[in-house]
């Protein structure tokens, strides 16, 4: 089991790849090049990651990043000491989340929000307004304009709504939901965001950077 700081009853999970050129936004690849495609990867984890700052300057919250690629001490080389490095390990999307709620219940956590990096327009702000709706949901989720899902927040390990679903596709949010629903689940979304996966989104990202996404 996975050795949590004590305290902080509210936990974010952080799942993101080291940027290692050629094995990261590979869809990105025919335009940025591995190097460019490597560098979005960094620069947009790193945004993520200063939003996650301002929001514990709000909350008390312990947070651990899920990696692929690359190894704790790169890990730390590149962002710092001050956070929880953990290996996503194997098995599809579905398992490593799944694997990574399981480990943050069992170290005694009462909400677990897991969110990617893909998303400039998550906040500090949306993801205080994840935390305090699991007060009364069962489940938040904050749907990207793609289809799939930017943050998933749960009170407890519900393993179903991880299997049988086919990540990477446009139906990843409605079979979440549809799911939610045949286990009675309450649950709520927070606002849509766009992802950047393909070359056609790389404008969200320059919006983000010139301040243009509203906060």
């Amino acid at each position: 089991m996975l050795n949590l700081p004590a305290n902080p009853k509210q936990h974010l999970i952080i799942f993101t790849r080291y940027p290692e050129p050629g094995k990261t936004k590979t869809r990105l690849i025919p335009v940025l090049g591995n190097v460019g495609a490597a560098n979005l990867q960094r620069e947009m984890t790193e945004h993520t990651i200063f939003q996650v700052e301002e929001l514990q300057k709000a909350m008390d919250i312990s947070v651990e990043v899920r990696f692929a690629g690359g190894d704790s001490q790169l890990m730390q080389d590149w962002l710092g000491l001050d956070l929880l490095y953990q290996s996503q390990g194997e098995g599809d999307l579905g398992l490593r989340m799944a694997r990574s709620l399981f480990d943050a219940f069992q170290s005694g956590r009462k909400k677990v929000i897991i969110i990617g990096t893909d998303c400039p327009g998550l906040n500090a702000q949306i993801l205080a307004t994840a935390f305090d709706k699991l007060q009364t949901f069962d489940l938040v989720l904050g749907p990207a304009i793609d289809g799939g899902y930017y943050l998933i927040g749960l009170r407890q390990p519900i393993l179903e709504l991880f299997v049988n679903i086919e990540w990477g596709t446009a139906q990843v949010f409605q079979k979440t939901v549809d799911i939610a629903y045949k286990l009675n689940l309450l649950h709520v979304n927070l606002l849509p965001l766009a992802d950047v996966d393909r070359p056609e989104d790389l404008p969200i990202w320059e919006q983000a950077l010139a301040g243009v996404i509203e906060k």
